[in-house]
């Protein structure tokens, strides 16, 4: 028997949305990955340097994949369940996690790195990662790229601005490095298919990822919740688009 809207809402409304794991959806919604693997390529940079930073580590699940860390290896991160997750997860291995709200300064010295690291950030700050990068020291990120599930960003807020569409571009996203005194190594972007099964994956999904609605709960926008159970009853799915940018930028050996 079908499970009803009132049962599928109340149960992703419920459920815990800590930490950067979304085992939760499986069955229930795809995203397709990108081709370049993201976590092997972090895992072996990390390997061949002597001190390196994670931004904005969430749970710390991604960073906990890396095969070996160098000598010195920290993470940042801002919002707390994330943070004791994380602690809990990566200072087994000696990592120290920071309490950082996710606003310059980064609190660390002038070029303290080899390498900073960073998956799906929420804010990339180009003139601080060029800061605690040391001279010919790298960044090495997985962006969420331009126009990520605008397909149901827009049936709950409605046709967005150019502007909006503009965010996130990698042209935008390598013109503010190179601003910072990066240099760009290599860029490259995917557009993936992701795919709803019931609403209840749709609601888990804007919770956790809490800037594709800003403000999103269940409550206020329950008619719209509404409307898009019926949509995926009738078709099966909801349809939409994420993209993914990789970029590699390198801080010059001399300014």
């Amino acid at each position: 028997m079908a499970r009803t809207f009132e049962e599928l809402v109340d149960e992703a409304d419920s459920v815990s949305v800590d930490g950067w794991d979304f085992s939760w959806l499986d069955g229930r919604a795809t995203e397709a990955r990108p081709s370049w693997g993201y976590q092997r390529l972090m895992s072996a940079r990390l390997a061949a340097v002597s001190a390196a930073l994670d931004v904005q580590t969430g749970g710390g699940e991604v960073l906990a994949g890396a095969e070996r860390f160098p000598p010195v290896m920290a993470a940042t991160e801002s919002w707390p369940p994330n943070l004791a997750r994380a602690t809990a997860l990566l200072h087994p291995r000696g990592v120290v996690v920071v309490a950082d709200p996710d606003e310059p300064p980064l609190p660390f010295a002038d070029a303290a790195f080899d390498l900073v690291t960073s998956r799906q950030p929420a804010t990339v700050w180009w003139a601080e990662i060029a800061r605690v990068l040391r001279p010919g020291g790298t960044y090495f990120a997985q962006h969420v790229g331009p126009e990520t599930v605008f397909e149901l960003i827009e049936f709950f807020l409605g046709p967005l601005s150019d502007e909006l569409r503009r965010k996130r571009h990698p042209d935008v996203e390598t013109a503010a490095a190179r601003a910072a005194g990066l240099e760009i190594v290599d860029v490259r972007m995917e557009r993936l298919r992701m795919e709803f099964f019931d609403i209840g994956a749709v609601v888990y999904f804007l919770r956790k990822v809490v800037w594709t609605v800003p403000g999103f709960t269940v409550e206020r926008y329950r008619d719209r919740l509404r409307a898009l159970h019926d949509k995926i009853e009738a078709e099966g799915a909801f349809l939409a688009h994420s993209s993914r940018t990789l970029i590699e930028a390198r801080k010059p050996e001399r300014a």
